[in-house]
């Protein structure tokens, strides 16, 4: 069975925004295996405590993530 482990700082994506990353990580399975994965395809998002974890040695912050610039285009 395939399965993904998305983990994101609590707060920060939405109902919708979840969705398709569940959505586009079973596509990307279903790209590889096959459409035999998708009924089995298991895609987790959880959703980490804020200041629960780090990059680098340090401790990030969602409010630190906002004040990153944005690589994503609106």
């Amino acid at each position: 069975m395939p399965f993904a482990n998305f983990k994101v700082p609590a707060g920060t994506v939405t109902a919708e925004q979840k969705q398709e990353i569940v959505e586009e990580a079973t596509e990307l399975y279903v790209r590889i295996y096959g459409e035999r994965a998708r009924a089995t395809t298991l895609v987790l998002v959880e959703e980490v405590v804020d200041g629960g974890w780090g990059i680098g040695g340090h401790v990030l912050t969602a409010a630190m993530l906002a004040d990153q610039p944005s690589s994503r285009s609106t």
